[in-house]
């Protein structure tokens, strides 16, 4: 079997199985994926009124962009001010170069 034939992973999600083709050097990620996901969408069944699996599949994917697009802010933010940083750090170290070689 090449590494571009893929293959049937079951996958379960909320009581229901699902049969989804996937490479296999990604079917651990996958797995990771669905189980992520289940977890997510068992959390919401419990703090909800008998949602159904299509409300349950729609309130968990709004909750993971959210927190995917969250992390995305704060992981800009982080590299903002690791460059903003390195740039003070830079200026600094040029100033000292300077001041050592006396130009």
């Amino acid at each position: 079997m090449s590494s571009n034939d893929s293959i049937p992973v079951a996958l379960r999600l909320a009581e229901r199985e699902f049969l989804i083709a996937c490479a296999p050097e990604e079917r651990d990620g996958l797995l990771e994926a669905a189980d992520f996901l289940d977890r997510k969408m068992r959390e919401l069944r419990a703090h909800a009124k008998s949602p159904g699996f299509d409300r349950l599949a729609v309130l968990a994917a709004i909750s993971i962009a959210h927190e995917c697009l969250a992390l995305r802010r704060q992981n800009a933010a982080a590299e903002e001010a690791a460059a903003e940083r390195l740039h003070a750090l830079s200026l600094r170290l040029d100033a000292a170069l300077e001041a050592h070689t006396g130009r």
